[in-house]
């Protein structure tokens, strides 16, 4: 494995302009489409500053001038970049100004025909620090919120061995930084390879493969990751096959239980229409059992998704994972599970892919969505050291009804950290939204979030603590004219907490025009 560079935060924006850049420069030539942007807010809060004992009244005024830069007209190249600054202003009892940088970014290129790959990914955003502290947004309250960049370059081959095999080489550079070391900055090489059955075995199905990641942590333990493993599988009928895996892990990190292992899971795979898939597996590793389950069903109005997972992580890898996913931006909610490629068709209604990271900017700019409302979207809710085992459940559905669009996800998040005997974090939320086309330019919508944060004693370092927060919104967005969006939205939340001084209203208004050129 090649050494691993430690990359200073000061350097964080332009390594990270640098991992998605390299992408378009190594390939073909392509035609880039740059559309400038620039929005406004304005909002006033009656408890700017989310306090149970002395709210504050607020008027924050920002600017967000800003870029779009797409790729068109060429089938080896793909990407796409979102640039953004965001100049804060706060008035009232706590007076204070920030400078914000967004940066959203995804591309992938093909340098050598059938064979040279390369994808990237980068990202600049303000996470949530904590979920004992604030959990509005950095425009409104900038205490609980961090600026994080993460990025990723991976060169890869990929290649057809006649009918018999496909076969993947991929070598990855990642890496992540957190402003005022509220986490370890990373940075980590990892390949991965992997050899599976080709068109030649028609109802038998077989694969290998093996990845090593290792990471340097800036004052932390550094950590490796290396597995390997098998499949089988075969196809009773059309429509149902079975598969299983067995693996063996061996890995080095701080962890109050084991960190290797052999592992196994056993599944099935229920295809009974094109718009209908089922797959589920159970099995064991070296932390425990695990299951996993995803289902897709798509009817003429509605989409239906579900999808759980166990894994083995750390905060840096699961923003990675977040950035280099690909989601469409609905009306109402976004489409789950994630696109799998930049090139694949939208659903109905809907528009994309987009980054995670900029799905979130688009439905801020366009549906008045939050941070907060997000996060009841699957995304990812806190930082956090060390290494942990995540459990996620995320569901969604959306219909439309002519003018009518209606959406409901769900979110169920654990995390157990292995360096403290497992315990846990847990995040359950659920989000329901409506919107209604009052006009070809005009839109009605409407949104409520609930969602229950605990925490045990160790995480919370105290106290157990359980906190359930409610976020009610209700809002109008208006197309002025091709280029030119704005939105009013009123939005209540508050914050029901065991812990004393912890609850709090807030109510707030918000005004945001937005203009492209």
């Amino acid at each position: 494995m090649a050494p691993v560079l430690r990359t200073p935060a000061p350097f964080a924006g332009f390594t990270v302009v640098l991992a998605i850049m390299a992408i378009p420069l190594a390939a073909q030539a392509a035609d880039w489409r740059l559309t400038p942007t620039v929005g406004a807010s304005a909002t006033y809060s009656d408890n700017a500053n989310q306090s149970a004992t002395n709210p504050e009244d607020a008027l924050i005024l920002s600017v967000t001038p800003g870029f779009t830069l797409r790729s068109s007209g060429s089938r080896r190249v793909q990407a796409t970049l979102q640039y953004g600054l965001s100049a804060v202003e706060r008035f009232g009892n706590n007076e204070s100004s920030d400078l914000n940088h967004n940066l959203n970014a995804v591309g992938k290129a093909e340098l050598v025909e059938d064979f040279l790959f390369i994808d990237g990914n980068a990202r600049i955003s303000q996470e949530l620090i904590s979920l004992l502290g604030s959990p509005a947004d950095a425009d409104i309250n900038s205490s609980n919120r961090a600026t994080v960049g993460t990025y990723s370059i991976s060169p890869y081959i990929q290649k057809r061995l006649g009918s018999f095999a496909n076969t993947l080489v991929r070598y990855t550079a990642s890496g992540a930084i957190f402003e005022n070391d509220v986490a370890a900055q990373s940075a980590s090489n990892s390949l991965t390879a992997e050899l599976n059955s080709g068109p030649r075995f028609n109802d038998v199905s077989w694969g290998l493969d093996y990845s090593i990641r290792k990471t340097q942590n800036e004052n932390a333990a550094d950590t490796t990751f290396e597995r390997a493993g098998a499949q089988l599988g075969y196809a009773l009928t059309r429509k149902f096959r079975v598969f299983g895996t067995v693996g063996k892990d061996r890995n080095d990190y701080l962890s109050a239980s084991g960190t290797d292992g052999s592992s196994y899971s056993l599944g099935f795979g229920w295809s009974p229409t094109r718009r209908t898939s089922v797959e589920a597996s159970a099995g064991e590793r070296y932390f425990g059992r695990t299951f996993s389950f995803s289902g897709n069903h798509r009817t003429r109005r509605s989409q239906w998704t579900v999808r759980y997972s166990e894994d083995v992580s750390d905060i840096s890898q699961q923003l990675l994972d977040q950035t280099s996913s690909l989601y469409f931006a609905c009306s109402t909610v976004p489409h789950f599970p994630p696109a799998a490629d930049l090139a694949d068709l939208p659903p109905p209604n809907c528009s994309g892919p987009y980054p995670a990271g900029m799905l979130a900017s688009v439905f801020t700019r366009l549906y008045g969505y939050s941070s907060v409302d997000l996060v009841a979207l699957g995304f990812p809710t806190s930082i956090a050291n060390g290494i942990y085992v995540i459990k996620s459940l995320t569901a969604g559905v959306s219909w439309n009804i002519g003018r009518l669009d209606l959406g409901l996800s769900a979110q169920d998040t654990t995390r157990l950290y292995q360096m403290l005997a497992d315990a846990q974090d847990h995040i359950q939320g659920v989000t329901g939204s409506v919107s209604y086309r009052l006009s070809p330019k005009t839109t009605a919508r409407s949104s409520l979030s609930l969602t229950r944060n605990s925490l045990d004693s160790l995480v919370a370092a105290g106290p157990a603590r359980e906190d359930d927060l409610l976020s009610f919104d209700l809002g109008l967005n208006h197309r002025f004219a091709e280029t030119l969006n704005g939105a009013l939205t009123f939005r209540h939340t508050q914050r029901d907490s065991n812990a004393a001084n912890s609850d709090y209203d807030e109510n707030s208004l918000t005004a945001t025009v937005n203009m492209r050129f």
